[in-house]
């Protein structure tokens, strides 16, 4: 690789396209840097060497227990875990936090009302606040036969029909083509005088997975619908994906990853042979409109906490921001009803419902959701655990560690050692894992790695213990169990361990 700090890479469209099954014809040409520029020779040197993967096993890395470097929360552990703030947050930024909490808790209401500044609810949503899905900002879950879906909900698209769609999406002008009634997702709740869209329905049959030993695993496959459909059928064309709320922990700092260090894990074509390719989610940034990396959402959709949370606003609560300023969210022309239903516009406090004031601080709030301090790192039986995953190749798509970028805008995410377990990268998953919906130049089969930190701690926050995109795996071996494709190796080295093998990699992961 070149030393010229300003050397960029151009990656071309084309590639992207040729990954996604796009018309070549249609691409055009990302530019993204393939080196930092915050960093002197020296320090990148020193970098490079801080985040290379471990070959000691004896005992616990530097630092390691603090899996967000400074910003780690060392408060002990309780179902408020994933509720701090950044350890390093200046005191002076402490009352913006507050503030982001309790707007991130604020529950809507339905237009018009006398609680002005909370009104414009929908009129079709999913919740009435984001603590509704993230409860205590942890991972949503499925329904379970319960009345309500709310911490889970289905996407809707279609693919591309015409040569001009098709080329919104390899020059990622878009990223998906939503059903023409039903818009982006399925809106189980409504306010007052207007119908839901639907209800979410899902079945289940169990396969029997037989590990080494002869200890046998019960895998739930999962079957989704749409029912009691209000406004006519689906599109013939429209897929449907459940999605689960993921946790907020450690956004700012996943923000923060400089792109050449994450595009510095892909390898599309699999150079190297290891089975393992990565590819970069080419999006596009909400307020810029520039060509940036996917981080965030289950297929890396969006490039900032910010376009996450507006797109939440939107689509989630229908709820208008300067970056979504919709105020009836995800109605279509085909709701007509929804259209006409009043707003929650003030003109006196903005043109949105949740004017910038409000989006700035739910940013804020979720860039500096503290992340948990490790336990047990340094016990015996969690370093055997975390040399098995490492053995087994786990790490080459959930990468240990990063350091953050030097500038960041905000000093509490600078330059830290953190251990998210993520390349951030979209893999093919296999055929188990497959939603056959493609989000921007994310396949039908493709997701991007999660990541781990904190997931040790999900039944004691979330009060469950379900993973994956749509909580399907009800505890970490069936997660595991479920990976396919690029990952089908890494899954069949871990059915092949022993009985006690298996449950010191699990040990390990219950330690992040």
């Amino acid at each position: 690789m070149s030393h010229n700090p300003a050397r960029r890479l151009l990656v071309s469209a084309t590639f992207c396209a040729l990954l996604a099954g796009l018309p070549v014809a249609l691409a055009g040409t990302f530019d993204l840097a393939t080196r930092r520029t915050d960093l002197s020779d020296a320090d990148l040197k020193r970098v490079t060497d801080i985040v290379r993967p471990t070959h000691d096993f004896s005992k616990a890395e530097p630092y390691e227990a603090m899996q967000a470097g400074a910003a780690t929360s060392i408060d002990p552990v309780t179902e408020d875990s994933f509720s701090h703030i950044s350890a390093n947050i200046p005191f002076e930024e402490e009352q913006n936090f507050r503030l982001g909490n309790a707007l991130f808790r604020k529950l809507w209401v339905s237009a018009p009302s006398s609680t002005q500044a909370s009104d414009g609810l929908g009129p079709l949503f999913n919740a009435r606040s984001c603590m509704s899905c993230h409860l205590n900002d942890g991972r949503g879950k499925p329904p379970e036969g319960g009345p309500s879906a709310t911490s889970m909900f289905l996407r809707l698209a279609r693919a591309a029909k015409t040569p001009e769609e098709e080329k919104a999406l390899a020059d990622a002008d878009i990223v998906t083509f939503p059903d023409p009634v039903y818009g982006h997702q399925l809106q189980d709740l409504a306010v007052p005088g207007l119908a839901a869209e639907g209800k979410v329905a899902v079945t289940y049959s169990e396969e029997t997975v037989t590990l080494n030993g002869g200890e046998t695993a019960s895998l739930r496959r999962p079957s989704y619908s749409a029912r009691n459909l209000a406004y006519g059928p689906l599109d013939p064309g429209t897929t449907i994906s459940a999605r689960v709320a993921p946790a907020m922990i450690g956004l700012g700092l996943i923000q923060a990853i400089p792109e050449a260090d994450i595009l510095a894990h892909a390898d599309p074509d699999d150079h190297d042979h290891d089975g393992i390719s990565g590819k970069a989610a080419i999006v596009r940034d909400h307020r810029s409109g520039r060509i940036a990396l996917g981080r965030f959402g289950w297929k890396a959709q969006n490039a900032t906490v910010r376009d996450q949370s507006a797109d939440a606003f939107s689509n989630d609560i229908g709820i208008s921001t300067p970056d979504a300023p919709d105020a009836h969210g995800d109605c279509t022309a085909a709701e007509a009803k929804c259209l006409a239903m009043p707003d929650g516009v003030q003109k006196r406090l903005g043109n949105e419902e949740a004017p910038g004031p409000v989006l700035d601080l739910v940013t804020f709030y979720s860039e500096n959701l503290a992340v948990p301090a490790r336990r047990k790192a340094s016990f015996a039986a969690t370093l055997r655990g975390k040399q098995l995953f490492y053995d087994a190749g786990c790490i080459s798509c959930h990468v240990p560690k990063f350091v953050t970028r030097r500038d960041t805008a905000e000093k509490a995410q600078s330059f830290q050692l953190i251990w998210p377990y993520s390349d951030f990268l979209l893999h093919d998953m296999g055929d188990g894992l497959a939603d056959g919906q493609q989000v921007g130049l994310a396949s039908g089969r493709e997701w991007r790695t999660p990541p781990l930190w904190g997931i040790g701690l999900t039944r004691t926050v979330s009060g469950h213990s379900f993973f994956l995109h749509d909580g399907r795996a009800r505890n970490l071996t069936e997660a595991i169990l479920w990976h396919g494709g690029e990952a089908e190796k890494a899954r069949n080295a871990f059915s092949s361990l022993s009985k006690d093998d298996r449950e010191a990699l699990i040990t390990f992961l219950e330690s992040l």
